[in-house]
């Protein structure tokens, strides 16, 4: 897609997520990722059917679920199909901040064996958030070697 085809500040894939509580949730990405609204429209209810928010450089539209649109979110459903990827300047710190904010740990931070700080998040609202600061950077050998011996170490302990 051409470039003069997105609207300024858009990227070609620009993920949007449906929430209870979309108020609760863009003071939630706030507080745990600096996120920044973007803009925000009520329907007639008063609930925001559409809002967009700013973390870094990537926009995220999220709207409230609403059964009759058929929009639900991860707690409507009882699961989630998917998770969000957020590349930080410092992991540990905004894995802190996130936790702080009333997020909860899915997956610990630690030194991951593709070259990433990483660890992982549960908002408040049914979704996942990957936190990483890129550490390292591998080759495909170094990471296929790291890849293996992290599998197996897995498998052992199983």
């Amino acid at each position: 897609m051409s470039s003069s085809k997105l609207p300024a500040g858009y990227h070609t894939v620009t993920p949007a997520i449906v929430v209870r509580d979309a108020n609760a949730a863009i003071d939630f990405y706030h507080r745990a990722f600096g996120a920044s609204e973007v803009s925000r429209m009520a329907g007639p209810d008063g609930k925001i059917m559409h809002a967009e928010i700013r973390i870094g450089d990537s926009l995220i539209m999220l709207g409230e679920e609403n059964e009759q649109w058929g929009t639900k979110s991860p707690l409507l459903t009882n699961g989630n199909p998917g998770s969000l990827h957020i590349y930080v300047d410092d992991a540990d710190a905004s894995f802190d901040r996130a936790l702080k904010a009333g997020a909860t740990v899915k997956y610990p931070l630690e030194d991951a064996f593709w070259g990433d700080r990483y660890g992982k998040v549960a908002d408040p609202f049914g979704h996942e958030w990957g936190i990483a600061t890129r550490v390292k950077d591998l080759t495909d050998a170094e990471m296929k070697r790291a890849a293996d011996e992290w599998m197996a170490k897995a498998a052992a302990h199983a």
